[in-house]
């Protein structure tokens, strides 16, 4: 049996970045289920934080180059690496001057949510899932942790169904304490659309907020998990909206924890 293969998208990692939890989840999970025998890859923004010097980031021009359309405009997209130290993981990075070069996160610093935040998600989980083709390498499952990665599962479901290397991909959306009350413009449909996506399948985002993406996040995808922090509010926006697909996880142990995630990669797959 081939190794399973497991791609880790978020907008954080531990030892680059950690603004939340997800950062220390993502960097902890993959290891584990590297040990177990399962192929992984990892993805998640360049944020301006990010200091590449110090992190030994270095661009990868074969996989540089791309445009990725955020409604009217193209980007250009730029792919850069580095290894976890003291890990036989490496981590891509998704990048454009345009999105990713400021020196903060999700806000700026008046502490204002930046206007753009949409484009900059919509940007990466397209830039993701182009980042992957030319890799050309087929994910079993695509686990998407934290509301900027919720239109990746929605993607896989209809503009890239029909791609060979994601025919057989599953998608696992995990949530996190990680809100915002910001609501974006009334243009972000027209921004996330792309072939074969129209209002209906977009109709979980019409709120075009935070619990909007959590929503299509949770719509697409095959199996939703959320972290023991979860508010109350989030709880009952998930047993709403998840139904079947939930899965909590629960476990002060680790070696419990990888254990679930492994047989959820396994029955998926299938």
């Amino acid at each position: 049996m081939s190794k399973l293969r497991i791609l880790y998208v978020a907008s954080e990692i531990n030892p680059f970045l950690e603004t939340s939890e997800v950062a220390n989840f993502v960097r902890a999970l993959p290891q584990a289920m590297q040990e177990k025998g399962m192929e992984i890859r990892i993805l998640v923004p360049r944020f301006g934080l990010i200091n590449e010097r110090k992190n030994r980031l270095h661009e990868v021009v074969r996989l540089s180059g791309i445009n990725i359309a955020v409604g009217e405009e193209e980007k250009p997209l730029i792919i850069k690496v580095a290894s976890i130290p003291n890990a036989k993981l490496q981590v891509y990075f998704i990048d454009n001057e345009d999105y990713f070069q400021r020196k903060s996160v999700f806000h700026d610093k008046q502490e204002k949510f930046y206007e753009d935040n949409d484009e900059r998600a919509i940007f990466f989980c397209k830039g993701v899932i182009e980042t992957v083709k030319k890799l050309g390498w087929a994910p079993d499952v695509v686990h998407c942790n934290d509301w900027m990665t919720s239109l990746i599962p929605m993607y896989l479901k209809t503009t890239y169904k029909n791609e060979p290397l994601f025919k057989d991909t599953k998608s696992v959306f995990a949530i996190y304490n990680t809100g915002f009350t910001h609501k974006f413009g009334d243009d972000l449909l027209e921004k996330v659309k792309m072939v074969d996506i129209d209002d209906a399948i977009l109709a979980p985002l019409k709120s075009k907020d935070y619990e909007g993406f959590l929503k299509i996040g949770m719509e697409y995808a095959d199996v939703v998990i959320k972290s023991d922090e979860i508010s109350e509010k989030l709880s009952l926006l998930i047993e709403e909206c998840s139904k079947d697909k939930k899965c909590e996880i629960n476990s002060e142990e680790d070696e419990q924890l990888f254990e679930s995630y492994y047989n959820i990669y396994t029955d998926l797959a299938g």
